[in-house]
């Protein structure tokens, strides 16, 4: 069975900086009519950077919308369709941490919130780092912490990181070096 829907009208309700919000009308599997409201979003890229001496640096950010502070993976928004997810991890490790990545390893990817947008965030690990100057934007307030990579990956595994596509990110990079480790 064809469980695609298809759009038949749509409605721009939100037209923001970041995202774009939508009404569709669409056209059900069986025929019938639905309506969906769903956001559109550029997508992202998180990095986990994982260092020789086997340390990770999350950090700490406060997010509006919850009103809360969490600790997270290094990440940012793609700037338009086109950009490379690769550049925005790359971007995003200098300028929200201070590092720079000899290698850059896409280990999977994740929709965060598919019940009402498209976003899509990339997942990467960074190895083989070196120091330069974090240069944050001008509205980005941020505290690296830098910790065991293991203890980052137990803090997900026991729910202690809220953060969705962090808790995602670090498994799916330990699941990656368990695999390649043989």
């Amino acid at each position: 069975m064809d469980l695609t829907e298809k759009t038949k009208s749509s409605e721009l309700l939100v037209d923001g900086v970041l995202l774009k919000a939508y009404r569709d009308t669409v056209t059900l599997p069986d025929g019938g009519e639905s309506v969906r409201e769903w956001i559109d979003h550029p997508g992202a890229s998180a990095i986990v950077p994982l260092f020789e001496d086997g340390s990770t640096i999350l950090i700490r950010q406060y997010r509006y919308g919850p009103r809360l502070e969490f600790l997270e993976v290094p990440a940012g928004k793609l700037d338009g369709p086109k950009e490379s997810p690769e550049l925005v991890a790359r971007r995003e490790l200098e300028e929200e941490i201070g590092y720079t990545a000899a290698t850059m390893t896409k280990v999977g990817e994740t929709y965060p919130c598919i019940g009402y947008a498209n976003e899509v965030i990339h997942l990467f690990l960074a190895e083989a780092l070196s120091k330069c100057t974090a240069a944050t934007d001008d509205d980005e307030f941020v505290v690296p912490v830098r910790m065991p990579f293991k203890e980052a990956v137990a803090m997900a595994r026991a729910g202690q990181i809220a953060d969705a596509k962090s808790t995602v990110a670090l498994l799916v990079a330990q699941a990656y070096l368990d695999k390649r480790s043989g």
